[in-house]
């Protein structure tokens, strides 16, 4: 937090700059592309992990799918979480977030700004309406980021237990599935300090609807997590430098 708090403090004249250029850009989307609306979201990313001496190594980039939509999941470990997985993402693409942690500042003009989609938790007719509109866009070649964890407390670089219906996004659009492991995301916004810290982002390879039609969403669920868990065990495995 301490972090998160100095961001904003050194970086306010952009934070104020951007908040309101999201609010402009959010009601005038036939004024402004996709593609620009998350060149502009990329730019104060940028910013932030500049100002906030965050480094973010990306890899598998290449294993993305080159054309069409695709849902990415991956595990959660806090607020910058998105942010990383954007920065290392150049193609367009969005999120799901929960409707209740999108009223915090900041988040909801962000979340309008990549023209995501807030799930409510506590209504299930509107998980469900969400859900199949989702499924549509990405058959129209959009591409999300979903957190099948759901929430991030604590997570650290542990892996909880996926939730089975979050798969529903990519069952219905039949589009691959792109499984994505970050690393130690949890240390720029959930620790107090100011040093540099630096994060993985692993993009795997696909999994297309050939291979997981057959399967019901708990099975997608744990191979997914499967893969993304060897990912994470094989990084802390490796010997630190040094």
């Amino acid at each position: 937090m301490l972090r998160l708090c100095y961001v904003i403090l050194i970086s306010l004249p952009f934070v104020l700059y951007y908040t309101e250029r999201a609010h402009y850009v959010s009601r005038h989307p036939d004024r402004y592309s996709e593609e620009k609306c998350y060149r502009i979201a990329r730019r104060c990313i940028r910013i932030m992990m500049r100002n906030g001496r965050i480094k973010t190594e990306a890899f598998g980039t290449e294993l993305l799918p080159q054309e069409g939509g695709y849902v990415m999941y991956s595990n959660h470990q806090g607020k910058y979480d998105t942010l990383g997985i954007m920065s290392a993402h150049k193609k367009p693409c969005t999120i799901v977030m929960d409707a209740y942690r999108s009223q915090l500042p900041l988040a909801g003009s962000f979340v309008d700004l990549v023209r995501g989609s807030r799930l409510d938790k506590n209504d299930m007719r509107q998980q469900i309406k969400t859900i199949h509109r989702i499924a549509e866009e990405v058959k129209n070649g959009r591409r999300y980021i979903v957190f099948p964890e759901g929430g991030y407390d604590n997570n650290r670089n542990a892996l909880q237990q996926f939730m089975p219906g979050s798969f529903q996004c990519a069952t219905r659009s039949k589009a691959p599935i792109v499984p994505v492991a970050i690393i130690d995301s949890y240390k720029v916004f959930g620790i107090n300090s100011l040093r540099s810290v630096k994060t993985q982002v692993h993009f795997l390879k696909p999994i297309p609807f050939e291979e997981y039609a057959s399967l019901t969403t708990r099975e997608i669920s744990e191979l997914v997590r499967g893969r993304i868990a060897a990912v994470i065990d094989g990084q802390r495995q490796r010997p630190q430098a040094g």
